[in-house]
């Protein structure tokens, strides 16, 4: 299995084989929360005014997402798991939008199979790359609104390598550290009202859910999110 870590969204239009695209801080973190919340559908897009198109059409449906960080205006919620978990989202059809990580997954066009990825849901992202066995695996590590390197995706791209290539390297300590790093703005108090201490810890509850978030194109240019239990 040949395993390749490449970075932005230059890095999701090379990417080939089955595809990862990871963001952690915060869409596809948001993401895993969104179906544990009890949306049953979840639809991504690379445009502010593609998601409100999309509101338009699904009965029933809240938007989600960022830009600046910032919830966007006239959504629902911004792009904090914080936000999510208390909100009841039965029944709900969700569309995200955010900087980084969706528009990764648009991007993607030459992979084979495509996957988001985040800590939450690590080790499901492994257990189901070793079921397909691939020859080739793409993790993409969106960065910081897709234009810096990001810490934390790149150690959750590290992760996903390692335990599929059967390295035993502990993270743990990388992790806890993000919190003085590219993690220490959830802790900034000015960005309380949109980026608060919690999303930095539910971003980064290692192996949380036991299922993977698979990407579907869809005929209008979007994508689903089709929940896949491991």
């Amino acid at each position: 299995m040949k395993i390749e870590i490449l970075e932005f969204v230059e890095g999701a239009k090379k990417a080939t084989g089955l595809t990862v695209i990871i963001d952690v801080f915060r869409a596809f973190s948001v993401a895993c929360y969104t179906f544990d919340s009890g949306a049953v559908r979840l639809i991504v897009t690379s445009e502010v005014q593609k998601a409100f198109d999309l509101k338009a059409t699904y009965k029933n449906s809240i938007l989600t997402g960022e830009r600046g960080e910032r919830k966007i205006e006239g959504f629902d919620f911004g792009n904090s798991p914080t936000e999510i978990i208390k909100a009841d989202l039965q029944g709900k059809t969700v569309i995200q939008t955010t900087t980084a990580g969706t528009n990764g997954l648009i991007k993607a066009e030459n992979a084979d199979i495509l996957l988001t990825g985040s800590m939450v849901n690590a080790d499901a992202i492994v257990k189901y790359i070793k079921t397909l066995n691939p020859s080739n695996v793409s993790l993409v590590a969106m960065g910081y609104r897709a234009s810096s390197s990001a810490e934390e995706d790149l150690i959750c791209a590290e992760m996903i390598r390692s335990e599929l290539m059967g390295t035993d390297i502990s993270f743990e300590k990388r992790i806890a550290e993000l919190r003085y790093g590219s993690g220490s703005r959830f802790f900034d108090p000015t960005n309380l009202s949109y980026s608060p201490p919690t999303d930095f810890f539910l971003c980064t509850m290692v192996n949380k859910f036991n299922f993977v978030l698979k990407g579907e194109k869809r005929p209008d240019g979007n994508m689903d999110l089709m929940k896949i239990d491991v």
